[in-house]
């Protein structure tokens, strides 16, 4: 029987390198692809994802596992599906979570369609999560866990989806790239930037693409929720909600940008309580699972790192959803992900269009 064909995405990290030996040594039929997404220019820092050099790293991995090597061109696609919205999004007073946006796009549904023209019957990533029953799980690694940023592919990806360092941690994972051989990548430091914003430096991007006078790069007003001027900055766009750097300082507490308000080019600043949430509004709502209902309870994550909270659902639409959380969350971002967690099983998620101020009493229940 002819072995199975997997078209592996192969970035030059250890993760997806690890992630291609282990498929041959399973016995697959592996060919490994590199996303060409964005073109950096000369300036370039230190070897960021999709670089030349990350480029010649997944070629010289490929090489020694004796596997073909392709580099696919996706960036007309990654510009329109993940950058412009990037810059969208900031003009608006949100805070974009590209990643998501490239996993939803760029990294599963345009690799699928690589992957059918070539008769590759799987994809295969260096996620850590796991894939059980064409049903997305968490990560064997808390600390790793990368689901938050997968909430947004097509449930049907599922059923062609292998994640083979999705059951190691970190460490492990460097293990079998040494006892492999593949002493190029098995120490490689980890991107912690997005991939293209490499040093770190997103507002230059926005000044590349925004005009001149752009409100989200033109000087407002930072104000406190009761409306106080209190100092101006250079643009809400290089704010996000929670920062603290470039706050105004002399009050009594720290203070907290808390909200951004676009049509007056204001940056709203609070204390830490101004940042909890009792609720949250969110869109574009994607179903890895069949959906819940309305009264059901589920467990959501608002960041990456964030820990997970409980939230009954209270609002469901077509393609919009509202929870109440059982106890307020800090700093629930429009534009930012949240996932939804049945256990350790990812259900789906959405973008997040706004929270509900924490509430300061509990409602009186008539006897």
């Amino acid at each position: 029987m002819a072995k199975e064909r997997v078209l592996v995405a192969m970035s030059g990290g250890v993760d997806s390198s690890v992630a291609a030996g282990l498929l041959v040594e399973q016995g697959y039929d592996v060919v490994g692809a590199t996303m060409k997404l964005f073109c950096h220019g000369e300036d370039v820092p230190d070897r960021p994802c999709c670089s030349l050099d990350s480029v010649n790293d997944a070629r010289r991995v490929c090489e020694q596992l004796g596997i073909p090597h392709y580099v696919l061109n996706l960036e007309t696609r990654f510009g329109h599906d993940v950058v412009a919205n990037f810059v969208d999004e900031y003009a608006r007073g949100r805070t974009p979570i590209p990643c998501v946006r490239c996993n939803t796009f760029t990294k599963f549904r345009d690799f699928l369609k690589k992957a059918d023209s070539i008769d590759a019957r799987w994809i295969a990533t260096g996620h850590y999560a796991r894939v059980v029953d064409a049903e997305l799980f968490r990560g064997l690694d808390e600390n790793k866990d990368q689901t938050y940023f997968l909430w947004g592919i097509d449930r049907a990806v599922l059923s062609r989806l292998i994640l083979p360092v999705g059951g190691l941690d970190k460490a492990q994972t460097r293990a079998r790239a040494h006892a492999m051989g593949l002493e190029v990548i098995a120490e490689k430091p980890e991107s912690q930037e997005i991939c293209f914003v490499p040093d770190g430096d997103y507002a230059r991007i926005l000044e590349q693409r925004l005009p001149p006078d752009a409100p989200a790069l033109s000087r407002g007003p930072i104000i406190t929720s009761s409306g106080a001027v209190v100092g101006e900055h250079n643009g809400f766009a290089r704010y996000t909600i929670g920062q603290r750097r470039g706050v105004p300082g002399g009050f009594a507490h720290p203070m907290y940008v808390v909200a951004i308000r676009p049509d007056q080019r204001a940056v709203v600043i609070g204390t830490r309580d101004e940042l909890l949430g009792s609720g949250i509004v969110a869109r574009e709502v994607n179903w890895l699972s069949d959906a819940p209902s309305v009264g059901d309870t589920v467990s959501v994550r608002v960041r990456h790192r964030a820990a997970l909270a409980r939230a009954e659902i209270v609002r469901l639409d077509a393609d919009e959803i509202e929870l109440a959380l059982d106890e307020a969350v800090s700093a629930i971002t429009p534009g930012q992900s949240v996932a939804f967690y049945d256990g350790a099983r990812v259900l789906g998620g959405g973008f997040i269009e706004s929270s509900r101020p924490k509430r300061a009493v509990l409602p009186v229940l008539a006897a």
